[in-house]
């Protein structure tokens, strides 16, 4: 029996796009034997798990909104800009405004991992299905802490950053899972080479306390580009599909315009037809 791997790159506000991709999937009954979700990505993923369509959508275009999930405000009380608790905490628990359905996640047999980044070590955390338990969806928290912009997320003493300073694109840890085709949900277009941007002042911001993590933040982009180049390697011999926007409708890791994200989850809608084609042939 063919093993089908997903994996969600993430990206800040742009995860709309991968959350219109996974919309279609739920609707068209698509899915996968392994999930990999790194920051945004897996908070997408945790949702396509629970089976709950549209939930991902109203957390980009109407919570997002809310100066009590992201802004200066924020920044100013607790020391991160996304109030990474309001998120996966206030809205997502039981009594919260759209709760995750946890016994549908526990109960979905495709094996989830969630990638963060040990803030003292640098190294790459994969965590399990296992981690994520009732009213305990810290492990996205982990997953999607982007240095500087959110203080490191501890958890059993252990902080964490952004699952992309050690993996940006898993595609490599979904093949040693056994998959035999993997998909791979991109927030950029697949050909745009990743420049460092503001890594390195991010860097500098977690450098004295946490060098080598830092250190994995001055390179993400590379790690990056050299991640995206094997998928398209395994993409040639017809073992993986990249699903990418052709263009990322003005949205950036932080941009928090309505508009222009209904737009990037509507080209992510459309192009979940990608997926159904690519698992209809066999290589």
């Amino acid at each position: 029996m063919e093993r089908i791997g997903i994996v969600d790159v993430g990206g800040g506000f742009r995860g709309i796009y991968a959350a219109g991709v996974l919309d279609y999937c739920m609707e068209q009954g698509v899915h996968f034997d392994v999930g990999i979700g790194v920051s945004a990505g897996s908070a997408n993923l945790v949702t396509y798990a629970a089976g709950q369509r549209g939930r991902n959508y109203v957390f980009y275009t109407e919570y997002g909104m809310r100066k009590e999930y992201a802004g200066m405000g924020n920044f100013l009380r607790k020391g991160s800009f996304i109030d990474l608790d309001y998120v996966y905490g206030t809205l997502t628990n039981a009594g919260g405004e759209y709760p995750l359905d946890f016994a549908a996640v526990r109960n979905n047999p495709m094996e989830l991992l969630v990638v963060a980044t040990e803030a003292e070590t640098g190294r790459c955390k994969y965590f399990t299905k296992d981690d994520i338990r009732l009213d305990d969806c810290s492990v996205c928290k982990a997953s999607s802490a982007i240095p500087t912009v959110c203080k490191p997320y501890v958890i059993d003493g252990v902080p964490y950053f952004d699952g992309a300073l050690a993996d940006p694109v898993p595609v490599q840890k979904a093949f040693d899972m056994g998959c035999d085709r993997v998909v791979v949900l991109l927030t950029k277009p697949k050909d745009l080479v990743r420049l460092p941007g503001n890594d390195p002042r991010l860097a500098r911001g977690i450098q004295k306390k946490y060098p080598l993590a830092a250190e994995k933040m001055r390179h993400r982009a590379d790690l990056y580009n050299e991640s995206v180049a094997l998928a398209k390697q395994h993409a040639a011999q017809g073992k993986a599909l990249i699903v990418a926007p052709d263009d990322t409708c003005g949205v950036s890791t932080l941009t928090r315009d309505p508009e222009k994200l209904k737009q990037l989850y509507h080209k992510g809608y459309a192009d979940g037809r990608l997926i159904t084609e690519f698992l209809a042939t066999h290589p």
